[in-house]
């Protein structure tokens, strides 16, 4: 694809026209992703699959495509900062942003039984990928590297956690409709065309309830597959060009390619989680948002990370960048921070059964300065 999209088109454009190419890009990447997703789970499901199964696979997966898209291209054609810096910058706005919005919208509320699971995964995965860069530049010095073995370690973890997730799954529902039962609430269970198939709200990692997923329609297999291809090709090209253009601005405003990558394109890539998120508030539907987040942390320090690091491996120091350990002592110090803070918000609402409100203003707060100090120190 280097010969279709070379990067000396980008060159003459004007800084206006690139951010244009960047928001066209984010939005095909968006619903490319959406497409994608939903043709894969609506073939998933026509073959026999459970809605559990296909939550904790396909859709968890799908719904991350664009920042592991993003980050591989990068990685594959020779731009690993700006890879690295999308998936740590992807994990501080979700749980930086969209948490922390979210929290200030409305009192949501708290499900003991995936923040005592899942939630200890986040914050599991987050010192999991910060252990390994630190203890990386501790080995190897100006040499430090997240090189292919730690990129299939990371891999490994992410389907550990596939199927641990679909246990739980399986595990949380029949808590649930046992409480039902006990509360007197076996109407519902009745009603449920698929009772021993459901899935508890916030529980599927990083999107179960994907718009895509919810608006399955009776399409023919081979409409399906071409809908799929279709959303998998505007992912593709909505990648590729959105990491050239990224790579034009940051060589034109004299930015490191880590920090581009940990602020336009991590927010532009999570765009999605962001929209869903205050879709699902403003429907009441709370338990998304915190499912959401909750699974997009995860997969984006296992999945996304490894994967980018499995073509030629991930630098953690960028040489000629006015700071280039600005990683080890900005990214993932911020990216630590802010997942203790929700670890600790996640404790105080088990007890109270809700977060409170102002829980969201230290993580607003928290990745504002994140990007601030970005700019400040790595220009």
């Amino acid at each position: 694809m280097e010969s279709l999209i070379p990067l000396r088109w980008f060159e003459p454009l004007s800084t206006g026209v690139l951010l244009l190419v960047i928001a066209a890009c984010l939005s095909a990447l968006i619903r490319g992703a959406d497409w994608l997703v939903g043709a894969a789970a609506a073939i998933a499901r026509r073959s026999g699959m459970s809605k559990i199964a296909i939550g904790a696979t396909v859709v968890a997966i799908g719904t991350t495509s664009p920042e592991a898209v993003v980050s591989l291209l990068a990685a594959w054609e020779g731009h690993p900062h700006l890879a690295l810096g999308n998936a740590i910058g992807s994990i501080c706005f979700d749980v930086g942003l969209v948490f922390g919005v979210g929290c200030l919208l409305a009192a949501l509320p708290a499900d003991r039984f995936v923040l005592k699971r899942l939630g200890w995964v986040q914050l599991g995965s987050g010192l999991a990928l910060a252990g390994l860069s630190f203890g990386a530049f501790a080995l190897w010095g100006e040499e430090a590297a997240l090189h292919r073995w730690i990129g299939l370690l990371l891999l490994a973890l992410f389907v550990v956690f596939l199927f641990v997730s679909l246990r739980w799954s399986r595990e949380h529902e029949r808590s649930a409709r046992r409480e039902a039962e006990v509360a007197g609430e076996l109407q519902a269970a009745v009603d449920d065309p698929e009772p021993g198939d459901s899935v508890p709200d916030g529980l599927a990692p990083a999107g179960l309830y994907h718009p895509a997923f919810l608006r399955e329609r009776r399409l023919s297999i081979g409409r399906l597959v071409g809908v799929g291809l279709l959303g998998l090709v505007l992912v593709l090209l909505g990648s590729q060009i959105l990491v050239r253009s990224a790579v034009q601005l940051a060589a034109r405003w004299s930015v490191p390619e880590v920090v581009m990558g940990a602020t336009l394109v991590a927010a532009g890539a999570s765009l999605a989680q962001f929209i869903v998120g205050l879709a699902s508030v403003w429907k009441g539907q709370y338990q998304i948002l915190i499912g959401n987040v909750i699974g997009a942390t995860i997969l984006n320090a296992l999945w996304v990370t490894g994967l980018a690091a499995l073509p030629h491996g991930l630098p953690i120091l960028e040489a000629g960048a006015p700071d280039p350990r600005i990683v080890l002592s900005v990214h993932l110090p911020a990216m630590l921070l802010l997942l203790v803070w929700v670890r600790l918000c996640a404790l105080s609402a088990v007890r109270r059964g809700h977060f409170s409100r102002w829980f969201g203003v230290p993580a607003l707060a928290g990745y504002v300065a994140f990007v601030v100090a970005q700019f400040v120190i790595g220009r």
